[in-house]
């Protein structure tokens, strides 16, 4: 069935709304107020902030507006001091498995627009997504985001093939324990679906939060060109009973300062709606060149890598408690330099071709990519790369599959649980990792990491119990967790 005859009814529900939480005056009204901001208004800011309390969007405003050089440097340090608070020296890692380039929609800017003739178009079936993501588990990986056009041939029954297909696969020791869905916004019923067959996150981004903008690049005449249904997407899955959905936008569609705000607005909407629960995670991907598509070679609202490291640090500081990804579309040295300032999660050994991961060529098939990547490193360079820039690579799933999500997530998080719990799992699953996959000069680095991370535990009550669970790991066991 066409997708916007599918959904007419509902889109119909949110046409009727006087307004949604986006009023994009009201934005720029803040904006402006907020221009050159004296350094103790700064200051003020990053004094709440300390606390780990959300921000509003007239202090947030304050912070996008300052370009004084020696509060910017305040700003940053405060972004990493509440990560390492909030999230500790862990990064979390993925990879995105592409499923599907066809799609419905006409996006001027995205690569797989159905109106991009040079783009060569395909679906995996069963068999090729099992042999994806039986490379993938070979290469060390254990959670993945499933990426899909928006095509009939990938409707809900599709997704949830797909989701229970990847779960299937067992390669040795290896399995993919979480897998997320960046997909078309969905109804209450399909999601309840996507819930019942495990999924992870589920993600839908706004692309765009300026009304006009969003109609000048996606046809009315498209499901995405319906700017409300895909606004509430989170609304409804969080109504299926989903405990954590992800949220973003594409830097360079419009004024970055005021997608930022617009991010904020969604997180509030979602906390004041669903009794605090926010977005899980927080993307952040800029728009780089696509095959076929003139729109993304240079775009009006590109992202300066200065203003990149800027709006990281305040989508931090904003949200101090939110998972923040920053994917391979960046360069390996703006990845470098953005990490510590508040990401939590990035992917690597990333191939973004439909069937890629079995291609000795990946990411070198521009008529299968929706976008060029930036860091094309292998999975074990970039954990040997992140290690030794003090981070403990961590490929851990446990919150998930304890059913620490959602509400009880947000609290957890809230009250930076991770000493106890994040830390520990992040470091025996980097041993898994290092005994199944590492090469060996990173397995020398990587055990000095979780080694130095355990003297950290001494004289605490979890140290024999986090330092027994490593020998079990080195003794052949897998999976374990507190």
């Amino acid at each position: 069935m066409d997708s916007v005859k599918q959904y007419e009814q509902e889109m119909a529900a949110y046409d009727r709304l006087d307004h949604d939480f986006i009023d994009d005056d009201k934005i720029w009204s803040q904006l402006h107020t907020a221009e050159k901001p004296t350094k103790e208004a700064v200051r003020a800011v990053l004094e709440k902030a300390k606390k780990t309390i959300r921000l509003e969007p007239e202090e947030t405003a304050i912070l996008l507006q300052n370009n004084d050089p020696e509060t910017l440097t305040e700003m940053y340090a405060l972004a990493n001091q509440l990560k390492q608070e909030v999230y500790g020296d862990r990064i979390v890692f993925f990879a995105p498995l592409y499923i599907s380039d066809e799609c419905a929609n006409d996006c001027k800017y995205c690569g797989f627009r159905r109106s991009n003739h040079m783009m060569h178009r395909k679906t995996l079936s069963m068999d090729e997504i099992e042999q994806e993501v039986r490379t993938m588990i070979r290469e060390g990986q254990k959670r993945t985001v499933l990426v899909y056009g928006e095509a009939p041939s990938t409707g809900i029954d599709f997704l949830c093939k797909s989701v229970e297909k990847v779960y299937s696969v067992k390669e040795g020791n290896g399995e993919i324990r979480r897998a997320n869905i960046n997909a078309a916004p969905l109804s209450v019923p399909e999601l309840r679906r996507l819930k019942d067959v495990g999924i992870g996150t589920f993600q839908v981004f706004q692309e765009t939060y300026h009304h006009a903008t969003y109609r000048n690049l996606h046809p009315a005449n498209t499901v995405k060109g319906n700017y409300r249904w895909r606004l509430y997407a989170m609304d409804r899955a969080l109504e299926a009973g989903l405990g954590d959905v992800g949220i973003g936008v594409l830097f360079g569609l419009y004024d970055w300062r005021f997608e930022v705000m617009a991010l904020l607005y969604h997180t509030i909407h979602l906390e004041q709606t669903f009794n605090g629960v926010g977005p899980h995670t927080i993307s952040f991907p800029r728009i780089t060149p696509a095959t076929g598509t003139p729109f993304s070679d240079h775009p009006e609202y590109a992202v300066s890598d200065a203003d990149f490291k800027k709006l990281v640090a305040i989508i931090r500081l904003s949200v101090p408690y939110t998972g923040m990804i920053c994917t391979a579309r960046e360069t390996k040295e703006v990845r470098d330099a953005v990490l510590p300032l508040g990401v939590s999660q990035i992917d690597g050994g990333t191939r973004i071709g439909v069937g890629g991961y079995g291609r000795k060529d990946a990411n070198a098939l521009p008529d299968k990519e929706q976008f060029s990547l930036g860091d094309t490193r292998s999975l074990d360079d970039v954990v040997l790369e992140t290690g030794a820039m003090g981070n403990i690579p961590s490929f851990c799933t446990a919150c998930y599959r304890a059913g620490r999500t959602g509400e009880e997530f947000m609290g957890l998080a809230k009250s930076k649980f991770v000493h106890h719990f994040c830390i520990p799992n992040a470091m025996f699953t980097f041993k898994e990792y290092l005994l199944d996959y590492a090469s060996p000069e990173t397995r020398k680095k990587g055990e000095q990491i979780i080694a130095d991370h355990l003297e950290r535990f001494k004289g605490e009550p979890i140290y024999d119990t986090i330092r027994d669970n490593l020998q079990r790991l080195e003794n052949g066991e897998r999976d374990l967790r507190v």
